[in-house]
């Protein structure tokens, strides 16, 4: 099979186009052979030596999806031939509140989804939703359950409340767009491109603001008429503080990333005065995976960014740590 390999820690030409040994399945484990992966700030980071638990060389890759090839042992005869989309959560554990020690993701520290082929338990497999393109699936994994659990699990974000979405362009943050909109939420979002706001709208969001202007949580106040019940944020940084700011009382705060650094100096007067609910999410467990699969089996669509051929994921990684981005952006995987 052929895999893109990342053979030192670095710049992006250290991605290798490689030949390997074909897969086989191990007990309890199916062999996919994939039509399209999907690339996710993680990959840079790892790429980046920004990562814990990086050994070199890697097959990086969270995102994916493809064909069953070969079922392992322990495993029902019937997945084999069938279409699929790959949770990359492996090992979660039992507990739904929160992941187990022995949790990891899919492309470190196990070879991922940039390759022909991958391994994984078969419980990591579901049914792909028929109305996606590879590449659409192959967008939906990790980006989706991971808003879908700060939306739904966590947030618990009801039809008819005010969403704030900050950081629109990347992958999480347009999916939760997406999502959220779909569960009947009224969607605003913040970015530093004028532009990234205007695909925004594009894609339903209702206004936007720039947080590069230090006085945006009043001009968004203005723009709603009110304040958001929720804010969905992976900034951190300065933006935390500012989120906390922007809240109504009684609101929540969902966080699953620090992309702007460490919120220093926090307002903990905010939190207690304001009647603040701040939600730590990472990821999701098996159980939001399949109920944000069942969400996307109603119509829903990703928003995909630009697809390069497997062999250009070094390109990919520029696109992604240039920040230009409004999606997912996707590696389609010919058939040989």
């Amino acid at each position: 099979m052929r895999a893109v390999v990342l053979t030192a820690i670095g710049d992006p030409d250290n991605l290798k186009l490689e030949e390997r040994p074909d897969l086989r399945a191990r007990p309890g484990d199916v062999v996919v052979r994939l039509r399209a992966a999907a690339l996710n700030r993680r990959d840079v980071w790892i790429r980046k030596g920004q990562y814990a638990g990086i050994k070199v060389p890697i097959i990086l890759g969270s995102d994916g999806a493809g064909e069953v090839v070969e079922v392992g042992d322990r495993v029902d005869a019937s997945w084999k031939g069938r279409e699929v989309v790959i949770d990359p959560s492996i090992n979660w554990g039992s507990d739904d509140r929160a992941q187990d020690s022995a949790f990891n993701i899919l492309g470190l520290p196990v070879d991922g989804t940039y390759a022909e082929m991958v391994r994984v338990p078969a419980a990591n497999v579901h049914p792909k939703p028929s109305h996606l393109s590879w590449e659409e699936a192959a967008a939906v994994p990790l980006a989706s359950v991971t808003a879908y659990r700060a939306l739904v699990t966590r947030a618990r974000v009801q039809p008819g409340e005010t969403v704030l979405i900050t950081g629109i362009g990347g992958g999480v943050a347009t999916t939760a767009l997406v999502i959220a909109k779909q569960l009947g939420a009224k969607v605003y979002v913040t970015s530093g491109s004028e532009k990234k706001l205007e695909a925004a709208r594009q894609h339903g969001a209702l206004g936007g603001v720039n947080h590069h202007h230090d006085d945006w949580p009043k001009t968004l106040i203005a723009e709603i008429g009110s304040r958001p019940d929720v804010v969905i944020d992976s900034a951190g940084g300065e933006t935390f503080n500012k989120a906390l700011d922007v809240l109504k009382p009684g609101g929540r705060l969902a966080t699953y990333g620090p992309t702007a650094g460490v919120a220093k100096n926090v307002e903990i007067r905010r939190i207690f005065w304001k009647q603040l609910t701040v939600l730590g999410s990472t990821m999701g467990s098996p159980s939001d995976f399949a109920a944000m699969l069942k969400l996307y089996g109603t119509g829903l669509r990703p928003v995909i960014d630009k697809v390069f051929p497997l062999e250009q994921a070094s390109d990919a990684h520029i696109r992604m740590e240039a920040g230009d981005q409004f999606g997912k952006i996707v590696l389609s995987i010919a058939t040989r």
